[in-house]
């Protein structure tokens, strides 16, 4: 009997290549992509019993092949088939190998794909779904379970996806020269959204969504291996690896969350983060920093702290002003509002704070009455602060958060 755990790491590493070679042969993403997803599930009832075949990505290929063949035998098959093909590269369309082209399997389509899943006419969302789901290898009720939606209605939203990718007549191709860098810059969107969702799920009971950091790490790592030449996709991966090293240290007994100047950083993943700091370090070498380097810079300096007291905040404080000049937006200036009163003191913080006041993109965001609450303590306003800690508990869909800022504001009671 195969582990029924690397059965699964195996599958989901071959996924985005098996469903590479249907569509770029066959086009019609959509159809491909539901054949790709039943060789999964047979793969993963057969595998962990019968073992792993001698050539896991041909056997994937085979049934999957069978799969999308049964599919076009009926009437109404065929006719979409028949008009996905008219709308698609003639010359991806033959159910062989084109003069010249590698094996099935020995070329590697994931970055082709992942581009298609973040094309641009998707919304985020989607774009996140479709990637989990095609490049990832998760199935509908496992990506459902992760953003606790109902099964169903992540079924709609990513059959919707491919219906959009179907109308929009993309082709299984890279981009143009000139949208690439767009594109790309999309994709590590997608992949930031995956990694921020399972380090600090938006709702629900969990702080952690384990397998959704994975998952977008490695994503990721595949994506560096594709594109070690590119700097922020180096810088993406050290962020998430320096990011993830605190996922031990972040919560305590029942689930409490423990907020970085408290933890506990001989639980810090010390692998992770020498893995995650060389990354970081080299691109800064070679690539003009953007902002998937800079974040990741601002965690290699928290991880070399030994002790909070040890932080070096004025260089973090100047890596949040560079990063607000590459990248400007809301949770930034938070950050730096943090930093800022590090070095300078609560009410420099608070000043800063308030440049946001006006801004619709943050107000109402649960982070904002929290940050001010955390400065407000700091500056020996309790009365101040343990409103602004009710109003940040009230705000957010986490429960752990939730109870975390609750806590604080009773931790305030009878000290005005």
């Amino acid at each position: 009997m195969t582990d029924p755990l690397g059965v699964e790491d195996l599958l989901r590493e071959l996924a985005p290549q098996v469903l590479g070679v249907l569509v770029r042969r066959h086009g019609a993403f959509d159809a491909c992509e539901d054949a790709v997803q039943e060789a999964l599930l047979a793969a993963a009832l057969q595998w962990p019993e019968e073992g792993v075949p001698e050539k896991p990505r041909g056997w994937l290929l085979t049934v999957a092949t069978r799969r999308l063949t049964d599919q076009w035998r009926s009437e109404s098959a065929r006719r979409d088939r028949e008009a996905a093909v008219a709308a698609w590269d003639p010359a991806a369309s033959s159910t062989g190998p084109e003069p010249g082209e590698d094996q099935p399997g020995d070329r590697d389509d994931t970055l082709t794909l992942l581009f298609l899943c973040c094309h641009p006419a998707l919304s985020p969302p989607s774009q996140v779904a479709l990637t989990l789901r095609a490049v990832g290898g998760l199935t509908t009720g496992q990506i459902a379970r992760a953003f606790l939606v109902p099964e169903t209605t992540m079924g709609q939203r990513i059959s919707r996806a491919k219906q959009k990718i179907k109308s929009t007549g993309a082709r299984f191709g890279m981009p143009p020269a000139g949208e690439r860098a767009e594109r790309l810059r999309a994709v590590l969107h997608v992949l930031y959204l995956i990694f921020n969702e399972g380090y600090t799920a938006s709702s629900g009971p969990d702080l952690h969504r384990a397998d959704l950091t994975a998952e977008a790490i490695r994503l990721t790592r595949a994506l560096h291996a594709l594109l070690d030449g590119d700097g922020e996709v180096a810088g993406l991966l050290a962020l998430m690896l320096l990011t993830d090293a605190r996922r031990a240290a972040r919560t305590g007994p029942g689930g409490l969350l423990i907020p970085l100047t408290e933890q506990d950083r001989t639980r810090w993943d010390a692998a992770a983060i020498a893995e995650g700091t060389a990354l970081i370090t080299d691109a800064l070498t070679w690539s003009p920093p953007g902002p998937y380097q800079l974040q990741a810079a601002i965690a290699a300096v928290h991880a070399e702290a030994a002790r909070p007291q040890d932080t070096d905040w004025p260089q973090i404080l100047s890596l949040y002003r560079l990063l607000t000049r590459v990248a400007p937006n809301p949770m930034v200036t938070l950050n730096e509002a943090v930093a800022l009163a590090m070095v300078r003191g609560p009410r420099a913080g608070l000043d800063l704070l308030a440049t946001l006041d006006g801004d619709e993109r943050v107000s109402g965001h649960h982070r904002l009455d929290a940050v001010r609450a955390h400065l407000l303590e700091r500056a020996g306003d309790t009365g101040a602060a343990r409103e602004a800690y009710r109003a940040a508990a009230r705000a957010t869909t986490s429960l752990p958060e939730k109870r975390y800022l609750e806590s604080r504001a009773a931790g305030l009671n009878g000290t005005d």
